[in-house]
């Protein structure tokens, strides 16, 4: 009786110790999938945004006094 105890006991430990590891793993793949789809934003993003913003630099560059043009 006592090894049958002993037996169910471990089981028992044992499973809530790999429940707990699946959980961690599951988060671990979230977070995973929430880094991968932020870089896919900011890509996304700096490709459509990048001449925009790089005239929107160069403007100001331009409105600045006392500034001479980058290539010349």
């Amino acid at each position: 009786m006592t090894q049958l105890y002993t037996t169910l006991y471990t089981l028992a430990a044992f499973t809530a110790d790999r429940v707990k590891k699946e959980t961690k793993g599951a988060t671990a793949v979230e977070y995973g999938l929430m880094v991968g789809l932020i870089a896919v934003v900011i890509i996304v993003s700096v490709g459509l945004l990048g001449g925009k913003l790089n005239g929107l630099f160069d403007s100001i560059q331009k409105a600045l006094p006392g500034t001479a043009p980058a290539g010349g």
